[in-house]
């Protein structure tokens, strides 16, 4: 069988799914060697070693992925990329790509979610608040934005706003039947 980026794709994710990164990341740089112009393969690339620890290098693959021209912009590699800055402690890039993805998205809840984390980060909570406000009026249903809501909400001595998303979470685990925490 001929080896093609598509199948080494595919067998890489299979692998990061059950945590053999290293093994993953080889498969996903020989699907590049392949195929050097793939955007998604860059992208899972990114996120498989922001998973094994790897930040600064997943960034370097996202921002790869992210200056491909293509038809369509990819919100996954705008919400990954930043999402990695964060984790970097990179807040102001974290911001600065949560905003440029919103002048083509302004209801993607993920970004406004990301950027409430930077304010937090920086303890500027009302502003931390407006945007997982923001991000629960978009996705009502989106834990990780309510449960930063309700801590922002704590920090800023609003104990019926905190309550209120206690009480949705709640609703929420009820409705969906799960056990356990969101985080």
């Amino acid at each position: 069988m001929k080896e093609n980026s598509g199948r080494l794709n595919d067998e890489a994710i299979k692998l990061s799914q059950s945590g053999l990164y290293t093994e993953a990341i080889a498969c996903f740089k020989r699907a590049i060697t392949l195929e050097k112009d793939n955007w998604l393969l860059w992208f899972n690339l990114g996120l498989t070693l922001r998973d094994a620890g790897f930040l600064e290098e997943a960034i370097t693959a996202l921002e790869t992925a992210g200056n491909f021209e293509t038809d369509e912009i990819h919100f996954d590699v705008i919400e990954a990329l930043a999402v990695s800055y964060f984790d970097a402690k990179n807040f102001d890039k974290a911001l600065s790509t949560c905003l440029e993805g919103l002048e083509y998205n302004p209801t993607n809840a993920e970004l406004w979610n990301t950027i409430g984390a930077v304010y937090f980060n920086k303890a500027e909570y009302t502003d931390a608040m407006e945007a997982f406000e923001t991000a629960v009026t978009i996705n009502p249903y989106y834990p990780e934005a309510l449960y930063n809501l309700r801590d922002t909400y704590r920090e800023l001595k609003n104990e019926t706003g905190a309550r209120e998303c206690e009480q949705k979470l709640k609703s929420i685990k009820t409705n969906n039947g799960s056990q356990g925490d969101f985080n």
